[in-house]
């Protein structure tokens, strides 16, 4: 308000300059709104030159409607950038989704295959100790065989092998005495918890697991009772054979010529 008061007042003092009917020459610096450009700095002829008259200034719409322009431009440009990354985050996304679908598979197909082999493992173990006892039983066969063609009768009712006569008592301390008899043949009486008997015949080189094998056999069959595994024991004196007595032949663990065995339950390990 004050500018405008005083504005004639000073306009009056320069009333009577030589210089007052001159035009106003345009001031170097800013020129609505901007820096002079190099070319204006260098230019000896300054803004005032034939290049600077050949361009008008901006008004105020323009330089709103440039602003306007600038703006939206910044925006669409910033549009532009949002939508790129989310469909960058979208593709990143999807990649983290099918690599964690395929590891998931391969996962799987691990899994698959261990248990496949581990099956495949305990069918193996399976078949060969099927085997095994197909085996043995094939030999207590054949052993049957040779028995009831030496004996000529059925092995369940083989007489036991006739035993010696005793020698005549030596006449004087000078004569040797009778020399132990080796018995090929073993007389094995299996007493089973429900109170009765198996009475079978065996080699005395054969090993107690033969013996075994045929009380489980012949238990399954004749009682019907189930196909747990059961344990030998000695009547008299009392004794628990144990696994690695299994493996021992019959001769050796004193039950030649004849032994008389009590079936129990083995209990779980």
């Amino acid at each position: 308000m004050t500018f405008l008061l005083t504005f004639p007042a000073r306009l009056m003092e320069h009333e009577d300059d030589p210089d007052v009917d001159e035009p106003l020459a345009t001031p170097l610096g800013h020129v609505l709104g901007r820096e002079p450009t190099p070319s204006e700095q260098s230019s000896p002829e300054g803004p005032g030159s034939a290049a600077g008259e050949g361009k008008p200034p901006l008004s105020e719409e323009e330089r709103q409607e440039q602003t306007k322009r600038m703006l939206e431009l910044l925006a669409q440009k910033q549009r532009e950038r949002e939508e790129r990354e989310e469909r960058e985050a979208l593709e990143r996304e999807r990649q983290r989704r099918r690599q964690g679908q395929e590891l998931s598979a391969a996962r799987q197909r691990l899994q698959e295959d261990e248990m496949r082999r581990a099956a495949e493992e305990r069918r193996r173990e399976k078949a060969e100790e099927l085997a095994a006892r197909q085996r043995v039983r094939e030999k207590i066969e054949r052993d049957k065989a040779e028995r009831a063609k030496k004996y000529g009768g059925s092995v369940g009712s083989q007489p036991p092998p006739p035993t010696t006569e005793p020698g005549p008592v030596p006449a004087s301390p000078s004569q040797e005495p009778p020399t132990k008899r080796e018995y090929d043949q073993c007389r094995i009486q299996v007493r089973l918890p429900d109170g009765t008997s198996l009475t079978q015949t065996f080699r005395a080189r054969e090993q107690l697991a033969a013996v075994r094998l045929y009380v489980e056999l012949h238990r399954g069959e004749e009682l019907g009772g189930g196909q747990d595994p059961v344990q030998l024991l000695s009547g008299f004196p009392r004794r628990a054979f144990s696994e690695a007595d299994m493996e021992r032949p019959l001769q050796e663990l004193g039950l030649v010529p004849s032994a008389v065995l009590i079936v129990a339950k083995k209990c779980p390990s």
